[in-house]
């Protein structure tokens, strides 16, 4: 049995490195390494199943084609689907021009050889894609305004802090590896608190934890810093050297009403106040962020007003302070990998269009027009699950003339395809990958041999890119060839830039990326406009068209807002990640089903009486955009008022939660505001 060492690539805080056993072409075992000292005890229960989804005997590994009439795949060969995509790519370019075309890429899994495919849409003649993104775009630019960057001290630095806040982010679960340093700084005497609308598994070991109403989170951060200013628990001196914009900040938050944010948030004000006292008493402090945050309408505006709170306190540059969201250092490769570049580009590319919302994609896709669109090439992606409006974005693909998409299983994407092309796993091809949790640049290795009929991406676009007609010299250095050596070179080139990185010597572990520290702004110095941290911004108002100051407003669907009298609907839906999937991957494998067999909806006994709903009883949730049925779960760590489904069940598994969301973007960045979302539930007699 051999042992090598690789990496995880999905879409996930901890991007831990394995050691991976490999006998007779197959997985046989994972393990953790320790080198990584972020991810030191290895894998979690979805690393684990990749014995299982390497081999599962759901794969696809052959082309399949969608006969018109019956709807029915059928396999077919290599040699028909290339010649299938190069026919209709070359008549659709010539009938009306490449941008006709649109190019979906998702974030199912990361690596420098993603770059390849639009090396490849640009070699063509150009192409229509995407901007936003649905996961985290908010607080990424409203990081950016705020500090200038997207960065952040280490993980291990959280072992120093003394008090850890939480906000929105259930580490137990979905970044497992930060509860090890969480527990580093309570044994060490540290404080956790924890804000969730769910008290989850990461709240249990709380010292404090507030639920505030969903989407509130702005108010409450603003009731907080009025409490800290108010009471002189501020650095005045840190202030005065490092932060713009504090006078008219003071002035917005003391003309916040503490018993007013209490009503507008539901938390009690006794809650607000234990809180603001410890801000303003225990350093080094912490605050970390969860992505949940960036689905409401005014996430921009929320995180910026929680920046603050480190600031006005002077938690920054220190060891174990700071703002934990997104640590880009090892983001190191190129500008096209850096997430905080998801807004259209200011000069528009004469080849690629950039004029698809990520969150818009079903409606922006009908109405693209100079050219319409009429193909689609979907890869590492599920947009027909992910995206929000489910209707529109199926309404959207089935209009179009041909669709290609490249996937590993039959999800509800790949469903809707006239041609699927069997896709890689981590273990068929070398990849280098970078993280935004650790700084680590890490080798995926190729440890098998793809089975059945499995081409990598790269492999498919340098054979069509011969099938095109394009010479060698036109696609060398941008397209590597279908060798392990010709993607191995192509590799090595990317790195030689940095010194110190190389697949031999990533062979031997992780590396920290050039440059990466592991305390963040220790020279004070920030990368804004003004040098400072900019509580006051007047890009916010020029790019975004919010006020300069983080002022609260209602989320756009909430039952707290002006239309609140008008809306039928009284339940929030929250529809969270899971410890069992990332999205919409993993449960298809029998382990993971094991786990969670079904999709379920929780409810809070209040609102489950009031509907005369009881455990495992079929319920409605529904709204004017669509409905499930579902089994409901009684779960009293809910907020009342809200319900829950994990995100990711496809819609073969009764699943499906974007049915019920709206084609909304956050106040900044081009995110999703999935959580902008009211329902009704109703039981199914």
């Amino acid at each position: 049995m051999s042992e090598h060492i690789t990496s995880c690539p999905r879409n996930c805080y901890s991007t831990c490195t394995m050691k991976v056993h490999v006998e007779g072409g197959r997985i046989r075992r994972i393990e953790p390494l320790s080198s990584n000292r972020a991810t030191p005890e290895g894998v979690c229960l979805k690393g684990l199943s990749y014995v299982e989804r390497a081999h599962a005997k759901d794969r696809i590994l052959h082309p399949l084609l969608r006969d018109r009439k019956t709807l029915e795949f059928h396999q077919i060969s290599w040699d028909d689907a290339l010649s299938l995509i190069t026919d209709n790519l070359l008549r659709i370019r010539e009938e009306s021009g490449p941008k006709s075309i649109l190019y979906y890429s998702g974030s199912g899994t990361k690596g420098i050889l993603n770059e390849v495919g639009m090396n490849f849409w640009k070699l063509f003649g150009g192409c229509t894609t995407t901007y936003g993104d649905l996961c985290w775009p908010a607080g990424l630019e409203a990081t950016r305004l705020t500090l200038g960057e997207n960065k952040h001290n280490a993980p291990w630095d959280l072992a120093r802090s003394r008090l850890i806040v939480l906000w929105g982010k259930n580490a137990a679960e979905t970044n497992i590896h930060q509860m090890v340093f969480v527990d580093q700084a309570l044994q060490a005497g540290a404080t956790l608190v924890t804000i969730d609308p769910r008290r989850t598994q990461t709240c249990e070991r709380a010292h404090l934890h507030l639920q505030p109403r969903p989407g509130t989170d702005g108010a409450l951060a603003l009731a907080l810093s009025h409490l800290l200013i108010r009471d002189e628990m501020i650095d005045v001196e840190f202030i005065s050297k490092h932060v713009l914009g504090y006078s008219g900040f003071a002035k917005l938050a003391l003309s916040t009403s503490v018993e007013e944010v209490s009503r507008i948030c539901d938390v009690p004000v006794s809650s607000i106040e234990e809180l603001a006292r410890m801000m303003g008493s225990i350093k080094p402090m912490t605050i970390n962020c969860g992505y949940g945050m960036q689905r409401y309408s005014n996430s921009g505006q929320s995180i910026r007003a929680i920046l603050a709170l480190v600031a006005i306190t002077g938690n920054i540059g220190r060891r174990g302070a700071g703002w934990v969201f997104a640590n880009l250092q090892s983001h190191i490769f190129s500008d096209e990998q850096d997430p905080i570049s998801l807004y259209p580009p200011a000069e528009p590319d004469p080849k690629v269009r950039v004029s698809i919302s990520t969150t818009c994609l079903g409606h922006d896709m009908q109405k693209a027009q100079d050219p319409p669109l009429r193909m689609i090439w979907v890869e590492r992606g599920n947009p027909v699950t992910q995206n929000p409006e489910t209707h529109s974005v199926l309404e959207a693909f089935r209009s179009l003339e041909f669709r290609v998409v490249v996937d590993q299983f039959m999800t509800d994407t790949a469903r809707e395809a006239d041609l699927i092309l069997p896709a890689k796993t981590l273990f068929e091809q070398t990849d280098v990958i970078n993280a935004y949790w650790h700084a680590y640049v890490q080798i995926k290795r190729k440890l098998l041999d793809p089975p059945g009929e499995v081409k990598p991406e790269t492999v498919i676009y340098w054979e069509l890119a011969r099938r095109l007609g394009f010479s060698e010299s036109e696609y060398a250095g941008v397209l590597p060839g279908p060798a392990d050596h010709e993607v191995e070179d192509y590799l090595e080139k990317r790195l030689s830039r940095f010194s110190g990185l190389s697949l031999d010597r990533l062979d031997q572990g992780p590396i920290l990326a050039p440059g990466s520290e592991d305390v963040v702004f220790e020279d004070l110095s920030f990368s804004t406009p003004s040098g400072k941290i900019e509580l006051f911004s007047e890009e916010a108002t020029q790019r975004w068209n919010v006020d300069p100051l983080a002022r609260y407003t209602e989320p756009v669907e909430s039952r707290g807002g002006k239309n609140t009298g008008s809306n039928p609907y009284p339940i929030v839906l929250l529809t969270p990640n899971t410890k069992n999937r990332i999205h919409s991957q993993f449960n298809n494998l029998e382990m993971i089903r094991r786990l969670s067999p079904k999709p379920v909806m929780m409810l809070h006994p209040e609102d489950a009486e009031s509907r005369g709903i009881d455990p495992g009883d079929q319920a409605r949730v529904f709204n004017d955009r669509g409905e499930l049925t579902l089994a409901v779960e009684i779960d009293g760590s809910l907020k009342v008022g809200c319900a829950v489904i994990t995100n990711g069940w496809w819609i073969s598994e009764g699943g499906g939660v974007n049915f019920l969301s709206k084609a909304r973007e956050t106040d900044m960045g081009h995110g999703a505001a999935f959580h902008d979302n009211l329902v009704e539930v109703a039981r199914v007699h």
